[in-house]
């Protein structure tokens, strides 16, 4: 009976592969500018107006709020559109008859990291920063780390989805990263 068994459970172990293998493969992130999310930290600058100038966060509805204007949508536009939103209700509402805005991001919303790095975590998001990045401002990592490719579970329209990337991939604010334990 012992050599019945053993037939179906090397069988069996022939069938595993290492975990994240299954996933589909990260998209390629859409072109053009960045677009704001809840969590960012934007600096607002309107020439001449230090009262309503200064830093303002996208909260968890997606927009910021600005005297005498109210809750503005920020979130899903890159700064641009933002800008031209600004001041166009400053023009509706009379407030400013030429209003000259600003907007940059001054605080990306944080990536996440967790699995066998040294030290799992929230982070501070960097424009540009692969994985690999990621995982070396988690400390690297651990001797059971799978340095071949990484799960990204990201944000799509509303909607989590986890994908298999390469460590090479650009890594987006809010994704949750998950390094897999390498099979021997």
């Amino acid at each position: 009976m012992v050599l019945i068994g053993l037939p179906l459970s090397v069988a069996g172990c022939a069938s595993i592969r290492a975990p994240g293998f299954n996933l589909p493969p990260l998209p390629a992130a859409p072109p053009g500018p960045y677009q704001l999310g809840c969590g960012d930290v934007l600096t607002l600058r309107i020439y001449d107006q230090p009262q309503l100038s200064g830093l303002y966060q996208v909260d968890d509805s997606g927009f910021i709020t600005l005297p005498l204007l109210g809750p503005v949508a920020a979130a899903g536009h890159d700064t641009d559109a933002l800008t031209q939103a600004i001041t166009a209700a400053l023009q509706k509402n009379g407030l400013i008859l030429h209003p000259a805005v600003a907007v940059e991001v001054s605080t990306y919303r944080p990536f996440y990291i967790l699995g066998e790095v040294n030290t799992p975590g929230q982070y501070p998001y960097r424009p540009g920063m692969t994985a690999l990045t990621a995982i070396s401002i988690a400390g690297g990592f651990t001797y059971r780390g799978c340095p071949d490719y990484v799960g990204v579970t990201r944000d799509t329209g509303g909607s989590a989805a986890q994908y298999r990337a390469p460590t090479c991939a650009l890594v987006q604010p809010g994704d949750v990263i998950t390094v897999f334990e390498r099979r021997f």
